[in-house]
């Protein structure tokens, strides 16, 4: 099961990434952009993910994922850690939320995270 040293382990792992506490907690962001942060006691995370997708993901795996009130207005979701299959899944969230985040320049240099799932 994936934790909270994961979640930041494959989150600095992808290309520049930097950690910045901020509201009391983690997040990560690529080129300045945030695209993950680890909320309150690190059981969770929350990602980028377009609203559309956000809500079929709610649905079919509500047990998973789960939007916040804060965020609703927000393409964000929250993804429980203990929830998730494997650190491959974990790593196929970060780096979905990481490409909505991340400028052109790095997509274009970096081909094989490949484009954002949509958005």
């Amino acid at each position: 099961m994936p934790d909270a040293e994961d979640v930041r382990r494959i989150a600095l792992s992808l290309p520049d990434t930097a950690e910045k506490i901020a509201w009391s907690m983690p997040t990560f962001r690529v080129a300045g952009k945030m695209f993950a942060t680890l909320p309150e006691d690190e059981t969770s995370m929350a990602v980028r993910c377009p609203k559309e997708e956000r809500d079929e993901l709610v649905l079919a795996e509500p047990g998973k994922f789960w939007v916040a009130d804060h965020e609703a207005q927000f393409a964000w979701i929250r993804v429980r850690l203990a929830a998730l299959e494997d650190e491959a899944e974990l790593h196929d969230i970060l780096a979905d939320s990481w490409r909505q985040a991340a400028p052109a320049r790095l997509l274009d240099h970096f081909p094989e995270l490949g484009p954002p799932a949509s958005g």
